[in-house]
């Protein structure tokens, strides 16, 4: 199975970063319209994810051209991320760039000593940059709490 791109809609923001992390790639925008989501999802062959029943009328959502999902209102970001990997039948996979959904990759570390607090360069050996936007990143505590969560939602927990 080929792995799945993701569009979110404007209020999945938080999902959208989540995906992210589980090793999806999602797109999102806080002022993106209907129309234009259904059409990047359409060019870019995503799955279009959306809390809106009304873009569910749109007729190439509907008629599936466009492999959609309907994110049930009242769930919190981690019950939204375990609904969308249940249905979908998805595993948390290696983490992406939770800014912008690129694939990080390992960097030297002398390589990143600008861009990185002196005392994380201090204390780690292993950092990661986003292939897509450069940003740097380690496994530090933040990551460790991101992990522990992505532990909790895997499906069949």
């Amino acid at each position: 199975m080929q792995i799945p791109h993701f569009a979110c809609d404007a209020m999945l923001g938080g999902l959208a970063r989540w995906l992210r992390a589980a090793g999806y790639d999602a797109s999102w925008r806080a002022d993106i319209d209907d129309w234009d989501l259904v059409r990047h999802a359409l060019k870019e062959k995503s799955v279009l994810l959306s809390a809106d029943t009304g873009i569910f009328r749109i007729g190439i959502v509907r008629d599936g051209e466009v492999p959609a999902l309907l994110i049930p209102t009242g769930l919190k970001i981690a019950e939204q991320l375990r609904f969308v990997l249940e249905k979908l039948k998805l595993d948390v996979r290696e983490p992406r760039c939770m800014a912008c959904g690129g694939m990080l990759t390992s960097v030297a570390k002398e390589n990143v000593r600008a861009k990185v607090p002196a005392r994380t360069f201090d204390w780690l050996d292993d950092f990661y940059q986003c292939q897509r936007c450069q940003r740097v990143f380690w496994q530090g505590t933040h990551w460790q709490r991101i992990s522990e969560r992505l532990r909790d939602v895997k499906p069949g927990r």
